[in-house]
Protein backbone atom coordinates (compact mmCIF):
# COMPACT_ATOMS: atom_id res chain seq x y z
CA UNK A 1 0.00 0.00 0.00
CA UNK A 2 1.42 3.55 -1.12
CA UNK A 3 2.22 6.01 1.21
CA UNK A 4 -0.88 8.00 -0.58
CA UNK A 5 -3.52 5.54 0.02
CA UNK A 6 -2.59 4.50 3.10
CA UNK A 7 -2.89 8.19 4.33
CA UNK A 8 -6.18 8.22 2.55
CA UNK A 9 -8.17 5.74 4.39
CA UNK A 10 -6.39 6.83 7.65
CA UNK A 11 -8.06 9.93 6.70
CA UNK A 12 -11.49 8.50 6.24
CA UNK A 13 -11.43 7.05 9.89
CA UNK A 14 -10.15 10.14 11.38
CA UNK A 15 -13.80 11.54 9.98
CA UNK A 16 -15.84 8.72 11.53
CA UNK A 17 -13.58 9.05 14.49
CA UNK A 18 -14.91 12.80 14.94
CA UNK A 19 -18.30 11.72 14.01
CA UNK A 20 -18.91 9.12 16.84
CA UNK A 21 -17.05 12.08 19.22
CA UNK A 22 -20.10 14.07 18.60
CA UNK A 23 -22.55 11.20 18.89
CA UNK A 24 -21.58 9.96 22.17
CA UNK A 25 -22.22 12.94 23.68
CA UNK A 26 -26.00 13.26 22.10
CA UNK A 27 -28.27 12.46 24.98
CA UNK A 28 -30.48 10.46 22.62
CA UNK A 29 -27.51 7.80 21.96
CA UNK A 30 -26.08 8.33 26.26
CA UNK A 31 -29.94 6.95 26.90
CA UNK A 32 -29.36 4.03 24.27
CA UNK A 33 -27.01 1.74 26.97
CA UNK A 34 -26.47 -0.73 24.07
CA UNK A 35 -25.99 1.77 20.92
CA UNK A 36 -23.44 4.32 23.60
CA UNK A 37 -21.77 1.14 24.39
CA UNK A 38 -20.68 -0.40 20.87
CA UNK A 39 -19.99 3.40 19.47
CA UNK A 40 -18.01 4.10 22.97
CA UNK A 41 -15.61 0.99 21.96
CA UNK A 42 -15.49 1.93 18.70
CA UNK A 43 -14.17 5.65 19.58
CA UNK A 44 -11.43 4.21 21.61
CA UNK A 45 -10.31 1.99 18.73
CA UNK A 46 -10.08 4.50 16.42
CA UNK A 47 -8.51 6.98 18.58
CA UNK A 48 -5.39 5.26 18.46
CA UNK A 49 -5.99 5.08 14.92
CA UNK A 50 -6.33 9.13 14.91
CA UNK A 51 -2.85 9.24 17.30
CA UNK A 52 -1.42 6.71 14.39
CA UNK A 53 -2.38 9.38 11.71
CA UNK A 54 -1.31 12.46 13.03
CA UNK A 55 1.93 11.00 13.82
CA UNK A 56 2.39 9.93 10.06
CA UNK A 57 1.59 12.69 8.83
CA UNK A 58 3.95 14.78 10.62
CA UNK A 59 6.83 12.20 9.64
CA UNK A 60 5.72 12.40 5.54
CA UNK A 61 5.73 16.17 6.23
CA UNK A 62 9.06 15.76 7.87
CA UNK A 63 10.29 14.11 5.13
CA UNK A 64 9.66 16.60 2.51
CA UNK A 65 10.68 19.74 4.55
CA UNK A 66 13.44 18.10 5.08
CA UNK A 67 14.21 17.29 1.21
CA UNK A 68 13.11 20.55 0.62
CA UNK A 69 16.90 21.92 2.88
CA UNK A 70 18.59 19.66 1.09
CA UNK A 71 17.32 20.86 -2.66
CA UNK A 72 17.60 24.54 -1.79
CA UNK A 73 19.41 25.14 1.26
CA UNK A 74 23.47 26.57 0.83
CA UNK A 75 24.08 26.22 4.59
CA UNK A 76 26.25 23.36 5.38
CA UNK A 77 25.35 22.58 9.27
CA UNK A 78 21.73 22.92 8.25
CA UNK A 79 21.66 20.51 4.93
CA UNK A 80 23.96 17.71 7.94
CA UNK A 81 20.87 18.81 10.48
CA UNK A 82 18.10 17.59 7.62
CA UNK A 83 20.29 14.58 6.53
CA UNK A 84 20.16 13.47 10.45
CA UNK A 85 16.41 14.04 10.66
CA UNK A 86 15.72 11.96 7.23
CA UNK A 87 17.79 9.02 8.54
CA UNK A 88 15.65 9.18 11.61
CA UNK A 89 12.39 9.74 9.65
CA UNK A 90 13.14 6.60 7.69
CA UNK A 91 14.11 4.50 10.39
CA UNK A 92 10.40 4.99 11.93
CA UNK A 93 8.71 4.81 8.78
CA UNK A 94 8.33 1.07 8.21
CA UNK A 95 7.98 0.64 11.43
CA UNK A 96 5.26 2.98 12.08
CA UNK A 97 3.68 1.86 8.49
CA UNK A 98 3.37 -1.59 10.14
CA UNK A 99 1.63 -0.28 13.48
CA UNK A 100 -0.97 1.32 11.26
CA UNK A 101 -1.47 -1.80 9.26
CA UNK A 102 -2.23 -3.88 11.82
CA UNK A 103 -4.99 -1.33 13.45
CA UNK A 104 -6.23 -1.29 10.15
CA UNK A 105 -7.16 -5.01 10.57
CA UNK A 106 -9.91 -5.89 12.75
CA UNK A 107 -9.52 -7.27 16.30
CA UNK A 108 -11.40 -9.64 17.76
CA UNK A 109 -14.21 -7.57 19.34
CA UNK A 110 -13.93 -9.93 22.74
CA UNK A 111 -10.31 -8.72 23.23
CA UNK A 112 -11.22 -6.20 26.08
CA UNK A 113 -13.70 -8.06 28.17
CA UNK A 114 -12.64 -9.68 30.66
CA UNK A 115 -12.46 -13.52 31.20
CA UNK A 116 -13.88 -16.81 32.77
CA UNK A 117 -11.21 -19.32 32.97
CA UNK A 118 -11.98 -23.13 33.61
CA UNK A 119 -9.12 -25.47 34.24
CA UNK A 120 -10.12 -29.37 34.70
CA UNK A 121 -7.88 -32.38 34.90
CA UNK A 122 -8.15 -34.46 32.11
CA UNK A 123 -6.07 -37.88 31.76
CA UNK A 124 -4.08 -38.96 34.17
CA UNK A 125 -6.25 -39.04 37.32
CA UNK A 126 -5.06 -38.03 40.45
CA UNK A 127 -1.51 -36.73 38.82
CA UNK A 128 -3.99 -34.36 36.05
CA UNK A 129 -5.85 -33.12 38.90
CA UNK A 130 -2.35 -32.05 40.83
CA UNK A 131 -1.59 -30.53 37.08
CA UNK A 132 -4.74 -28.07 37.27
CA UNK A 133 -3.63 -27.22 40.60
CA UNK A 134 -0.21 -25.88 39.41
CA UNK A 135 -1.73 -24.08 36.12
CA UNK A 136 -4.47 -22.64 38.33
CA UNK A 137 -1.62 -21.27 40.72
CA UNK A 138 0.47 -20.15 37.79
CA UNK A 139 -2.58 -18.15 36.19
CA UNK A 140 -2.85 -16.51 39.58
CA UNK A 141 0.57 -15.66 39.94
CA UNK A 142 0.57 -14.20 36.31
CA UNK A 143 -2.63 -12.31 37.26
CA UNK A 144 -1.14 -11.12 40.31
CA UNK A 145 2.22 -9.63 38.13
CA UNK A 146 -0.67 -7.99 35.43
CA UNK A 147 -2.43 -6.25 38.34
CA UNK A 148 -5.74 -7.97 37.51
CA UNK A 149 -8.47 -8.75 40.25
CA UNK A 150 -8.96 -12.80 40.52
CA UNK A 151 -12.50 -14.29 41.79
CA UNK A 152 -13.09 -17.33 42.01
CA UNK A 153 -16.54 -19.23 41.27
CA UNK A 154 -16.62 -22.86 42.17
CA UNK A 155 -13.88 -25.47 42.57
CA UNK A 156 -13.58 -29.33 43.23
CA UNK A 157 -10.60 -30.75 44.92
CA UNK A 158 -9.06 -33.92 43.76
CA UNK A 159 -8.22 -36.95 46.06
CA UNK A 160 -4.44 -36.33 46.19
CA UNK A 161 -4.43 -32.32 45.49
CA UNK A 162 -5.28 -29.93 43.17
CA UNK A 163 -8.45 -29.91 41.35
CA UNK A 164 -10.67 -32.09 39.12
CA UNK A 165 -12.15 -28.88 38.16
CA UNK A 166 -11.68 -25.00 39.21
CA UNK A 167 -13.35 -22.37 37.92
CA UNK A 168 -12.56 -18.52 38.25
CA UNK A 169 -12.87 -15.02 36.75
CA UNK A 170 -10.38 -12.63 36.05
CA UNK A 171 -11.22 -8.59 35.44
CA UNK A 172 -9.29 -6.09 34.24
CA UNK A 173 -7.40 -4.85 31.18
CA UNK A 174 -7.10 -6.43 27.61
CA UNK A 175 -8.00 -9.79 29.98
CA UNK A 176 -9.39 -12.37 27.14
CA UNK A 177 -7.43 -10.63 24.73
CA UNK A 178 -4.09 -11.69 26.35
CA UNK A 179 -5.57 -14.99 28.16
CA UNK A 180 -7.24 -16.40 24.83
CA UNK A 181 -4.01 -18.03 23.73
CA UNK A 182 -3.88 -20.19 26.84
CA UNK A 183 -7.50 -22.24 25.49
CA UNK A 184 -6.62 -26.41 24.89
CA UNK A 185 -5.17 -29.20 26.40
CA UNK A 186 -1.77 -28.84 28.16
CA UNK A 187 -0.04 -31.37 29.13
CA UNK A 188 2.78 -32.33 31.40
CA UNK A 189 5.66 -35.07 31.73
CA UNK A 190 7.01 -35.53 34.93
CA UNK A 191 7.70 -38.01 37.66
CA UNK A 192 3.86 -37.61 39.59
CA UNK A 193 4.25 -37.68 43.35
CA UNK A 194 1.71 -40.47 43.42
CA UNK A 195 4.60 -42.68 41.41
CA UNK A 196 6.46 -44.48 43.83
CA UNK A 197 9.13 -46.20 41.31
CA UNK A 198 10.31 -42.64 39.80
CA UNK A 199 8.76 -43.52 36.39
CA UNK A 200 7.92 -40.44 34.08
CA UNK A 201 4.12 -39.74 33.20
CA UNK A 202 2.71 -38.25 30.85
CA UNK A 203 -0.96 -36.21 32.07
CA UNK A 204 -3.29 -33.61 30.68
CA UNK A 205 -5.37 -30.99 31.71
CA UNK A 206 -8.15 -28.71 29.87
CA UNK A 207 -7.86 -25.28 29.92
CA UNK A 208 -11.28 -22.73 28.87
CA UNK A 209 -10.95 -19.29 28.70
CA UNK A 210 -14.34 -17.57 27.87
CA UNK A 211 -14.98 -13.32 27.34
CA UNK A 212 -17.60 -12.33 30.27
CA UNK A 213 -20.70 -11.06 28.71
CA UNK A 214 -22.14 -7.84 29.68
CA UNK A 215 -25.71 -7.71 30.58
CA UNK A 216 -26.15 -5.53 27.47
CA UNK A 217 -24.83 -8.90 25.23
CA UNK A 218 -27.35 -11.35 26.32
CA UNK A 219 -31.09 -11.09 27.17
CA UNK A 220 -31.66 -13.17 30.20
CA UNK A 221 -35.21 -13.60 31.41
CA UNK A 222 -36.14 -14.42 34.54
CA UNK A 223 -38.77 -17.33 33.54
CA UNK A 224 -36.35 -18.73 31.67
CA UNK A 225 -33.99 -19.98 34.79
CA UNK A 226 -34.20 -22.38 37.65
CA UNK A 227 -32.19 -21.45 40.58
CA UNK A 228 -31.00 -24.55 43.53
CA UNK A 229 -29.84 -23.58 46.44
CA UNK A 230 -27.78 -25.27 48.80
CA UNK A 231 -25.17 -25.89 51.12
CA UNK A 232 -21.57 -25.06 50.23
CA UNK A 233 -18.75 -27.45 50.54
CA UNK A 234 -14.98 -27.35 51.39
CA UNK A 235 -13.24 -24.71 52.82
CA UNK A 236 -15.36 -21.71 54.48
CA UNK A 237 -15.17 -21.80 57.91
CA UNK A 238 -18.36 -22.54 59.99
CA UNK A 239 -20.68 -21.36 57.72
CA UNK A 240 -19.97 -24.21 55.22
CA UNK A 241 -22.63 -27.08 55.42
CA UNK A 242 -25.03 -25.26 57.65
CA UNK A 243 -25.93 -22.39 55.46
CA UNK A 244 -27.62 -22.68 51.68
CA UNK A 245 -25.67 -19.92 50.21
CA UNK A 246 -24.27 -22.09 47.14
CA UNK A 247 -26.13 -21.26 44.20
CA UNK A 248 -27.20 -23.53 41.31
CA UNK A 249 -28.55 -21.80 37.80
CA UNK A 250 -30.31 -23.81 35.05
CA UNK A 251 -30.81 -22.06 31.89
CA UNK A 252 -34.05 -24.09 30.76
CA UNK A 253 -34.05 -23.59 26.85
CA UNK A 254 -30.21 -24.19 26.62
CA UNK A 255 -29.64 -26.77 29.39
CA UNK A 256 -26.43 -24.69 30.66
CA UNK A 257 -26.23 -25.51 34.34
CA UNK A 258 -23.54 -22.91 36.57
CA UNK A 259 -22.71 -22.96 40.06
CA UNK A 260 -21.01 -20.90 42.55
CA UNK A 261 -20.20 -21.23 46.02
CA UNK A 262 -16.83 -18.86 46.51
CA UNK A 263 -19.35 -16.30 48.52
CA UNK A 264 -20.67 -16.79 51.77
CA UNK A 265 -23.47 -14.76 50.68
CA UNK A 266 -26.69 -16.64 48.43
CA UNK A 267 -27.05 -13.37 47.03
CA UNK A 268 -23.35 -12.75 46.05
CA UNK A 269 -23.21 -16.37 44.93
CA UNK A 270 -25.74 -16.05 42.43
CA UNK A 271 -24.49 -12.48 40.98
CA UNK A 272 -21.58 -14.29 40.12
CA UNK A 273 -23.67 -17.30 38.47
CA UNK A 274 -25.30 -14.94 36.59
CA UNK A 275 -22.40 -13.55 35.00
CA UNK A 276 -21.13 -17.06 33.88
CA UNK A 277 -24.25 -18.33 32.93
CA UNK A 278 -24.68 -15.32 30.88
CA UNK A 279 -21.27 -15.45 29.09
CA UNK A 280 -21.99 -19.21 28.73
CA UNK A 281 -25.09 -18.31 26.78
CA UNK A 282 -23.35 -15.57 24.51
CA UNK A 283 -20.03 -18.08 24.21
CA UNK A 284 -22.31 -20.08 22.22
CA UNK A 285 -23.19 -17.67 19.60
CA UNK A 286 -19.36 -16.35 20.06
CA UNK A 287 -17.79 -19.58 19.08
CA UNK A 288 -19.09 -19.41 15.58
CA UNK A 289 -17.11 -16.68 14.86
CA UNK A 290 -13.85 -18.71 16.66
CA UNK A 291 -14.52 -21.64 14.52
CA UNK A 292 -14.04 -19.64 11.66
CA UNK A 293 -11.08 -17.81 12.56
CA UNK A 294 -9.33 -20.75 13.71
CA UNK A 295 -9.39 -22.43 10.25
CA UNK A 296 -7.19 -19.84 9.26
CA UNK A 297 -4.80 -19.07 11.85
CA UNK A 298 -2.92 -21.94 14.16
CA UNK A 299 -2.50 -19.69 16.98
CA UNK A 300 -6.01 -20.08 17.50
CA UNK A 301 -6.10 -23.09 17.62
CA UNK A 302 -6.72 -23.30 21.26
CA UNK A 303 -10.18 -21.34 21.37
CA UNK A 304 -11.33 -23.06 17.59
CA UNK A 305 -10.79 -26.61 19.23
CA UNK A 306 -10.28 -27.27 22.67
CA UNK A 307 -9.38 -30.67 22.72
CA UNK A 308 -6.43 -29.54 21.17
CA UNK A 309 -2.83 -29.99 22.42
CA UNK A 310 -1.52 -26.60 22.75
CA UNK A 311 1.82 -27.21 24.89
CA UNK A 312 3.77 -29.36 26.66
CA UNK A 313 5.52 -29.12 30.22
CA UNK A 314 8.75 -31.43 30.40
CA UNK A 315 10.09 -31.41 33.91
CA UNK A 316 13.21 -33.70 33.39
CA UNK A 317 14.50 -31.46 30.41
CA UNK A 318 13.08 -28.74 32.15
CA UNK A 319 11.29 -27.52 29.08
CA UNK A 320 8.05 -25.62 27.72
CA UNK A 321 7.24 -26.05 24.35
CA UNK A 322 3.98 -24.11 22.70
CA UNK A 323 2.61 -26.27 19.67
CA UNK A 324 1.44 -24.00 17.76
CA UNK A 325 4.22 -21.62 16.81
CA UNK A 326 6.51 -24.76 17.65
CA UNK A 327 8.25 -22.60 20.30
CA UNK A 328 10.49 -23.90 22.76
CA UNK A 329 11.58 -22.56 26.28
CA UNK A 330 13.85 -24.06 28.65
CA UNK A 331 13.39 -21.96 31.97
CA UNK A 332 10.30 -24.39 33.45
CA UNK A 333 10.20 -23.28 36.70
CA UNK A 334 10.01 -19.84 36.25
CA UNK A 335 7.29 -20.43 33.54
CA UNK A 336 5.10 -21.97 35.98
CA UNK A 337 5.67 -19.82 38.69
CA UNK A 338 3.73 -17.19 36.27
CA UNK A 339 6.30 -15.84 33.88
CA UNK A 340 4.32 -16.57 30.83
CA UNK A 341 4.18 -13.04 28.78
CA UNK A 342 7.00 -14.31 26.89
CA UNK A 343 4.98 -17.07 25.25
CA UNK A 344 2.07 -14.97 24.71
CA UNK A 345 3.62 -12.53 23.41
CA UNK A 346 5.48 -14.88 20.54
CA UNK A 347 1.59 -15.84 19.82
CA UNK A 348 0.59 -12.38 19.43
CA UNK A 349 3.31 -11.81 17.17
CA UNK A 350 2.14 -14.88 15.45
CA UNK A 351 -1.39 -14.32 15.22
CA UNK A 352 -0.64 -10.47 14.35
CA UNK A 353 1.64 -11.95 11.20
CA UNK A 354 -1.30 -13.92 9.82
CA UNK A 355 -3.69 -10.89 10.28
CA UNK A 356 -1.31 -9.26 8.37
CA UNK A 357 -1.61 -11.48 5.54
CA UNK A 358 -5.30 -12.43 5.73
CA UNK A 359 -5.78 -8.43 5.25
CA UNK A 360 -3.62 -8.18 2.03
CA UNK A 361 -2.36 -4.82 3.50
Amino acid sequence: MSQTSLLEKLNVLVLRFDEIATLITDPSVMTDMKRFVKLSKEYRDLEKIALARNEYSLLLGGIEEAKNILENESDTELKEMARGEIDTYNRRQPLLEEEIKLLLVPSDPEDEKDAIVEIRGGSGGDEAAIFAGDLYRMYIKYCESKGWKVGLSSSTEGSSGGFKEIIFTVSGSNVYGTLKYESGVHRVQRVPATETQGRVHTSASSVAVLPEAEEVDVDLRDCDIRVDTFCASGNGGQSVNTTYSAIRLVHIPTGIVVQCQDEKSQIKNKAKAMVELRSRIYNMEYQKYIDDISSKRKTMVSTGDRSAKIRTYNYPQGRVTDHRINYTIYNLPSFVGGDIQGVIDQLIIAENAERLKESEL
